[in-house]
Order: C-alpha cells, then structure tokens, then sequence
C-alpha cells in the first residue's frame, strides 16, 4: 500500500464516531455523533510533519433514547448549548507501518482540554469508482470523563454508580482525497 501526500476530509457519509461507557455497573451504552468534520493532512514523505485536525457538534448526540440523548446534551453533561463543539487537534503522528499509526493530540470537551493518544488502524487507500483516493482506518482511544468535566453520576441502591467514568471512542473513518 502506497499512502499520497495531500490533504483528505473525513466522509461523513461512509465514517462513524462512536462511543461506549459502562451503565449501571452491569451493562454498556453505544451512541454515536451524527455531526462532525475533520481533515487530514498527510506527508506521504516524512509522516511526522502530517497533522489532522477535526471537530464534532456535541448537540449531535444519538444514543437510541431521546431522552437520554436531551440529558445528555444538558449542564449534566456536555452543556451544548454553552460548548456547542468538542474539538481534536493533532500534536505528533507516528507512522509505524502502512498498517498501524499513533495520533496524539489535544482533545476539548467542555471547554477543557487534554492529551489523548489514539491508536489507528489503517486499511489502505484506493481509488473509488468516481475516480476519488480514499483512505479507510480506525481509531481508538479510551477518556476519563470526569477530566473534561463531565462528572455527572448517581447512586446505585446495590452499590456503585450509574455511569461509568471511562468512555471507548471509536472511530471509523473513509477519507477522500481533495
């Protein structure tokens, strides 16, 4: 697999951003962000000097449950009225074969912003049958919510609480060439 130098926007249509968290101490809970963006831009030639940059609209929230969906996007949790994008941008990539990368960066939840490390997953790049180069990888990253404030919780009668602090992000991503 040869990887070209340039400049790729995630295809929203054919990428997801997910994620996962414990609930009730017993269970998990998937949703997703149905809004977002991001670029990519690749140096075929030295990949350190690549970087990706990408943001999502926190309002976008989709859990299944639009009543979980409206709590969530309350002061409980991301405030999106107030912190209407949660944002990453690249700070190192580390290329280590055509098939596995690391991308550390900067991540803003609510306005606060920490280092997270994503390990990628990468699947090649081909032409699509419009004549476009596309990329295919995933990322993944685990965050302590309670780091971006994101503190809200509540009592369990048998012991624990109802919502996990660690949050698995998954990303599935189809980058176009522009």
């Amino acid at each position: 697999m040869t990887y070209q130098s340039g400049t790729y926007t995630l295809d929203a249509a054919h990428s997801s951003i997910g994620f996962s968290v414990r609930h009730a101490m017993v269970t998990k809970v998937h949703g997703r962000f149905e809004e977002f963006e991001a670029t990519i831009e690749f140096d075929a030639e030295n990949p350190a000097n690549s970087s990706t940059t990408a943001t999502i609209k926190t309002d976008s929230i989709n859990t299944n449950n639009s009543d979980r969906d409206e709590h969530l996007r309350n002061k409980d949790f991301f405030n999106a009225e107030e912190n209407p994008s949660i944002t990453f941008k690249s700070t190192a990539i580390e290329l280590h074969s055509e098939e596995k990368a690391t991308v550390k960066g900067d991540l803003t939840i609510k306005g606060i912003t920490k280092p997270v490390s994503l390990d990628v997953d990468l699947f090649g790049s081909a032409e699509d049958p419009w004549g476009q180069t596309r990329v295919g990888f995933e990322a993944t990253t685990t965050i302590n919510r309670n780091d971006f404030g994101v503190e809200y919780n509540a009592p369990l009668k048998t012991g624990g609480v109802l919502i996990g602090n660690d949050i698995a992000i998954q990303i599935e991503g189809s980058a176009v060439k522009q």
